[in-house]
């Protein structure tokens, strides 16, 4: 039996599938959510900056069914975690919330986190730094990626 691969689903993902650059990356992830091929794990946090946009972006979220998603929680030991990544600099505090989602994807030791925060996530010096502090706070490293790294066409 294939395990489905546990995704972490950040905001700029869903929001995505509304942005001319990246739809068709966005769509194909959601569509792969939708079709059962991977597990969506979203966090409270994800579900409380959804609860903030625009209804087509919330209706976004809610058309991946119920048992495609696990859902998971900022808990005592993600925060602890995230300010971990603030004390060493590895992101400003005003971005809090974007180590919050980096702590959380580390605390649930999910496959992989999708997002389109170029600039806070998906950035190879950042995620350097956050695996760093993972490994010295005794995790795993976490593979961040965008979703078009990760969604593919089929070859034929």
């Amino acid at each position: 039996m294939l395990i489905k691969p546990r995704v972490y689903i950040d905001t700029s993902v869903i929001g995505g599938c509304l942005d001319e650059e990246f739809a068709r990356w966005s769509k194909a992830l959601i569509d792969r959510l939708e079709a059962g091929s991977v597990r969506a794990v979203i966090s409270d946090l994800t579900r409380s900056e959804i609860d903030l946009a625009p209804g087509n972006v919330q209706k976004i979220l809610s058309s991946i069914p119920t048992d495609a998603i696990e859902n998971v929680f900022l808990n005592e030991e993600a925060i602890n975690l995230s300010r971990e990544y603030l004390l060493e600099d590895i992101i400003p505090l005003k971005h809090i919330i974007d180590a919050q989602h980096i702590a959380i994807a580390t605390v649930e030791q999910v496959d992989l986190l999708v997002s389109w925060n170029f600039q806070h996530i998906v950035n190879i010096q950042r995620i350097r730094g956050f695996n760093a502090v993972n490994l010295k706070n005794g995790y795993h490293m976490l593979e961040i990626r965008s979703p078009r790294e990760v969604v593919y066409e089929q070859e034929y």
